[in-house]
Parts: C-alpha cells; structure tokens; sequence
C-alpha cells in the first residue's frame, strides 16, 4: 500500500490591501493634521524605449531602456487653515525659494500596522489649488497640492 503525500502546509488566507488607509508624513513639517489627506496620486515611474534605427537597414531597430520618469506626487486634502505645509509650498510658488523634502507615503492595515512605505526624495511643490467655491452646493473646501521630485523607492 503506497504512503499517502502528506497533507500541505497551512497558509494564511490571502486578502489585497486596501487603499483607503494612508498616512503621509513630510520631515521639518510639523502640525497635527499636515499626514491627513483624503487623496494621494501620482505614484507612476515609467520607461520608454529609445527606438533607434540600425545603419543601412531600415527594418531593424533596436529599443533601448532610458532612464525612468516619474509623474508628480498630487496630494489632496480638506483646506486646513494655519497649514505649515501649504506655507512651505506658497514660500515655494510664491518667492521661488525651493527646500526640497522628502516626504513618505505609507499604506496602512485596518490595525494601523505598516503594510508598505514609498519614499519620495527632493520633492518640492510645482502646483497648489484650491476647490470652487459654489453657493448651491454643501462641499467642502479642498486644498491640492502636486509635488515634483527625484525618483521614489518602496521602503518597506
């Protein structure tokens, strides 16, 4: 009689995060609500190949990596007043004073455990908008922020 196969290692159910629970931390920015935001975009990196066409024959190309690209970092938020980071960023915008920041995303579980950070270096501020102001409608007022930077890493 053959041994039967022993039975498979137990797992643990697999469940995707989701992604309505982040936090947004920027170093030097201080302020009780500065991380809260209602709305983070941006995290793309790409890269298009240099097609270049090989001398004397015209059906060859070859396509060669370039380095990446990155799309700018929106942040979007309730306006909130007194906020040292949209004086950072209107000191930016405003008199063209740069300091450039690094500023950390992080995706967090239902247990406010760490699930994955993304690091953000030399971001500055590129664009800042607020909301309409409509009388027939009950919104609220929201602040959004697009930063430029470097290149960004996935830090844990």
């Amino acid at each position: 009689m053959p041994i039967p196969p022993p039975p498979p290692l137990a797992q643990a159910a697999y469940y995707p995060p989701v992604a309505f629970y982040f936090r947004v931390a920027v170093p030097g920015i201080i302020g009780i609500n500065e991380g809260s935001f209602q709305e983070v975009s941006g995290l793309t990196a790409t890269i298009t190949p240099l097609e270049v066409k090989e001398g004397g024959e015209n059906r060859f190309m070859h396509r060669l990596p370039q380095p990446p690209k990155y799309g700018n970092l929106v942040l979007r938020r309730g306006m909130l007043t007194g906020s040292s980071l949209i004086t950072w960023a209107q000191k930016s915008i405003n008199l063209f004073s740069f300091t450039p920041l690094p500023v950390v995303v992080s995706l967090m579980n239902a247990n406010r455990g760490l699930v994955a950070s993304w690091q953000f270096l030399n971001a500055y501020p590129v664009a800042l908008k607020i909301s309409e102001f409509k009388a027939q409608e009950n919104t609220i007022a929201l602040e959004t922020l697009e930063l430029c930077y470097d290149y960004f890493q996935q830090i844990y």
